[in-house]
């Protein structure tokens, strides 16, 4: 994905947010459960760090492409206009 950030490996990049959320629920849990080698931990720290990185740069263009309805006198609508990022 071209939209995730430049420091994201192109194996993350390519996840689908929802594979990439999976992902790292995944090392979310193993991580909780303790039984993880320390090496390994930090791997997968570190795994789960790029992904979420991903995930905040998929839903931000996700953010960016939402459009707001806007509703004319007799509530019908009129057109769209971008979402308020605040």
């Amino acid at each position: 994905m071209a939209d995730s950030p430049k420091d994201v490996p192109k194996d993350v990049a390519a996840l689908s947010f929802e594979a990439a959320m999976g992902e790292l629920e995944t090392i979310v849990d193993e991580l909780e459960r303790g039984q993880v080698a320390l090496e390994a931990s930090i791997a997968k720290y570190e795994r789960g760090k790029l992904l979420q990185k991903h995930c905040d740069a998929l839903l931000k263009r996700a953010e960016m492409r939402v459009e707001k309805i806007q509703l004319g006198p007799g509530g019908a609508p009129t057109g769209t206009e971008p979402l308020d990022a605040a």
